[in-house]
């Protein structure tokens, strides 16, 4: 915080220089004008001109990722909030009343804000450069808070899940619930952040990741020279076919989820519903497979520049592809040895999972670098259906890991297998970082939807 507090002191000194400077400017064309020099400028066609201060800009990740740093930063702070609101429910004089149960969500909360802000200006390259010691050691500093609140909120969600799994009367509940933590969720809004937690955890741990990654790319490229920011401008040609069939294929993933948390109550349709869900995640990923493939066989005829290098969205999303792969190696374990009792699509699920998500990664890598660069390929744009495609149904599969998969309960066999402890731990490692998979390969591919298909000056030596 207190880094931040400098960084922003030093904003405001140099917008300060900046508005000196262009008063001084404006008196001095004020004094020639007294003086008829404006005039005899005017006179002679000359338009007096103000000099302006500009600042070169860098750019760490796409306009989409950063976007998606602020919805996750608010998403992480609606989760702070909660838990700050239910300390005023416990009761004093206890264990329970606690302090730091108050003063750790609301300094995360406040720390979310200030950082996003940050992440925000630091785009316009205002005096990070200065003081290149402090500031090295502030944005590593950054980055390590950041993982420890990945940590924190990882440890507690997990100690709060495996403590929800077991009945009120049995006695190893009774001896969980002495603990302090147990108090904090029994309340009104203690019983809003058990039901909120889910769906909200997930998204500090997400903003967490961005946050730190891009940390890391400000701290790796304060020697380096500043790029020039670039325009945004999109065109929607060659799109609305895929764009309709990703749209009905996530319609009918959000029916199928609605259907699967109305039967999964039910105790005689409760085998019906996983089924059900396992059919419709199986069809996601043939379908995926199947657009992976074509559209990598049909890009292949654009130009691969080669003078690009690895970017920070393309490290995110080998990162994130780690969480799937845990949790459908994890997935793959269990259904073979549980295809016996009635549920091969597990394995089955998870088997595809594995290869679209490989396929998929691969395809984004190899797009990323392609352009085209003759007026055939502008006007056919080859793969574009297939890249809109695949950006919407992605968005059903984040909505699918989101709703159903993060959930440890929703999945019986896997929780008979690896036992309470060991795949309430293994979810949560590995299902933030799929989720985040999922949503960071729909901001790879609408880059690659927007810059793959523009045309390209490039040397006739390349």
């Amino acid at each position: 915080m207190l880094f931040l507090l400098c960084m922003y002191g030093l904003v405001l000194k140099q917008k300060a220089v900046e508005s000196v400077l262009l008063g001084t400017n404006k008196s001095h064309n004020r004094q020639a004008e007294t003086d008829g020099d404006t005039d005899a400028m005017l006179e002679a066609g000359i338009k007096p001109k103000t000099p302006t201060v500009t600042t070169k800009r860098s750019r760490y990740g796409s306009f989409y990722l950063r976007m998606g740093a602020v919805a996750f930063g608010i998403g992480s702070m609606i989760y702070s909030g909660l838990e700050f609101g239910q300390y005023f429910e416990l009761e004093k004089n206890t264990n329970c009343h606690d302090v730091l149960l108050a003063v750790t969500p609301a300094t995360r909360m406040a720390f979310v804000i200030v950082q996003m802000q940050f992440i925000f200006l630091s785009n316009k390259q205002l005096s990070v450069r200065k003081f290149k010691v402090v500031t090295r050691f502030g944005l590593i500093h950054m980055m390590a808070t950041n993982l420890c609140v990945w940590l924190n909120v990882l440890v507690q969600e997990t100690k709060h899940e495996i403590f929800n799994f077991y009945t009120t009367g049995s006695k190893l509940s009774e001896a969980i619930r002495a603990d302090s933590f147990s108090c904090r969720r029994t309340n009104i809004m203690g019983s809003l952040v058990q039901n909120a937690s889910p769906f909200l955890f997930p998204c500090t741990i997400e903003y967490s990741l961005i946050c730190a990654v891009i940390l890391y790319a400000m701290w790796k490229d304060l020697s380096s020279r500043m790029r020039p920011s670039q325009q945004f401008s999109v065109d929607c040609a060659s799109a609305h076919k895929g764009l309709f069939a990703g749209i009905l294929v996530l319609v009918l993933t959000i029916i199928s989820l609605i259907m699967f948390f109305v039967l999964v109550k039910e105790p005689d349709y409760g085998a019906l519903a996983v089924l059900e869900v396992d059919i419709v995640e199986l069809t996601l990923y043939l379908l995926t497979t199947l657009a992976v493939c074509a559209c990598a066989y049909r890009i292949k005829e654009l130009k691969y520049d080669t003078n690009r290098r690895f970017e920070l969205d393309n490290t995110l999303l080998v990162m994130a592809q780690t969480g799937l792969y845990v949790y459908s190696l994890f997935s793959i374990i269990a259904g073979y040895f549980s295809t016996s009792e009635g549920r091969p699509g597990i394995m089955l699920a998870s088997l595809a999972s594995f290869i679209q998500t490989t396929l998929q990664t691969m395809f984004i890598l190899d797009a990323w670098w392609r352009r085209c660069t003759t007026a055939g390929q502008m006007r056919r744009r080859p793969g574009r259906q297939l890249v809109t495609f695949l950006l919407v149904t992605n968005m059903a599969l984040w909505v699918v890991n989101r709703l159903e998969n993060a959930r440890a309960e929703f999945h019986p066999r896997e929780l008979q297998f690896y036992g309470v402890w060991a795949w309430t731990i293994i979810t949560h490692i590995s299902m933030p970082l799929a989720i985040f998979y999922r949503f960071h390969s729909t901001v790879c591919l609408c880059e690659i939807w927007k810059s793959t298909y523009k045309m390209r000056l490039i040397p006739p030596s390349c």
